[in-house]
């Protein structure tokens, strides 16, 4: 529970003395002091596959930690400052001889964190008490995009406090910039982030870049743009820009999928046993009929509310699917294109399957 203890200092406006934070009976400022933020070096990878995490642990060299984001798919692994380079080449060569391969692996040099582990246990725990509601609050003007990821309740109070904790991770106390300010701050770049997971990271920001030029020309012009004064306002060539709009395009026009069923009365549409389907699938039935089902299966489900996710168009299970089976990629490529984990891509495409086969078995029957 937090606790108010009386200010120390006073201010030159009377009335608006505010009391320092008090979690765990530590004041926030010398709570900070006990774990203080420090630099170390830190590199970041994907893989085409998970890694045994407990082995990959225990044979980091002497001082060095891993830490796996499973929702993202990404690895973290932190060494003392000026080890970036032999790290990056150590990881290499581990998920090598285990049969793996690094995706989009980066190192980086002198990055400050804390573990939140080591602020004591009671000061942390209040602070997340405190801060977790207040978020809440400050999220208010993004809940319709975050329902669209994170329908349930539980879930999305799950995420708030592992954002609360991701923030304590990285508060530099040091700048003087209160730590309720950087929390405000980072949370809508996390929020947008979600987009980015769903939806691919290229296509996310891709669409996020066109619609704040289009905005800002506007604004200046009163009118919006023409497809070469949009190019220009951008920065960008016009062959692009239209490359660009047509990712875009794609990306609305799946969220605003609605499903296909409904073919001509009479029509005999020869199927697969439902039995054989999840495995022989695409040897068995025809092409269309697959990417009729796929369309299908991604679609919002017309009888679940808006704010649960599967009312919600499944954009990166489509892509996954439509391109490593007709576009011919591999999903490692289409992970690196998209700028997301395969791991990430697998659990919406999962989502996909489990929808295929009911659809098949449905129409089977």
């Amino acid at each position: 529970m937090t606790d108010h203890a009386p200010s120390s200092t006073a201010t030159d406006t009377p009335g608006r003395i505010r009391p320092p934070l008090v979690f765990g009976g530590i004041p926030e400022a010398e709570g900070w002091a006990l774990a203080p933020i420090t630099p170390r070096d830190r590199v970041h990878f994907r893989v085409d596959h998970e890694l045994p995490l407990a082995e990959f642990r225990s044979d980091l060299p002497d001082g060095v930690t891993a830490t796996y984001d499973q929702g993202d798919g990404l690895y973290r692994v932190d060494g003392a400052c000026g080890s970036a380079a032999v790290l990056a080449d150590w990881i290499r060569a581990w998920t090598t001889r285990h049969g793996a391969s690094t995706i989009g692996l980066r190192a980086e040099t002198g990055v400050r964190r804390r573990a939140p582990r080591d602020l004591p246990a009671d000061f942390l725990n209040d602070l997340c008490r405190h801060y977790g509601p207040v978020s809440l609050k400050r999220l208010q003007r993004n809940m319709s995009t975050i329902r669209l990821h994170l329908p349930d309740p539980d879930d999305l109070g799950q995420q708030v406090y592992e954002w609360v904790l991701k923030a304590v991770a990285q508060y530099d106390e040091t700048k003087g910039v209160p730590f309720g300010a950087f929390l405000a701050t980072q949370l809508s770049k996390w929020v947008h982030d979600l987009g980015r997971n769903a939806h691919g990271r290229t296509a996310a920001d891709t669409e996020h870049k066109q619609q704040k030029a289009i905005a800002a020309f506007i604004t200046e012009h009163q009118r919006r743009p023409s497809e070469k004064e949009l190019a220009a306002y951008m920065g960008q060539s016009v062959a692009t820009l239209r490359r660009n709009s047509q990712t875009v395009a794609t990306l609305n026009g799946l969220r605003n999928l609605q499903s296909l069923d409904g073919g001509p009365d009479a029509t005999e549409i020869l199927l697969p046993d439902s039995s054989e389907a999840p495995d022989e699938i695409m040897g068995e039935a025809e092409q269309t009929l697959l990417s009729h089902a796929l369309t299908a299966a991604c679609a919002p489900d017309p009888e679940a509310r808006r704010d649960q996710r599967a009312g919600q168009p499944n954009v990166l299970g489509w892509a996954t699917w439509y391109l490593t089976t007709w576009g011919g990629q591999t999903k490692t490529q289409l992970s690196q294109d998209l700028n997301t984990s395969v791991r990430n891509m697998n659990v919406y495409a999962d989502r996909v399957e489990q929808a295929m086969k009911q659809r098949l078995a449905e129409l089977v029957d």
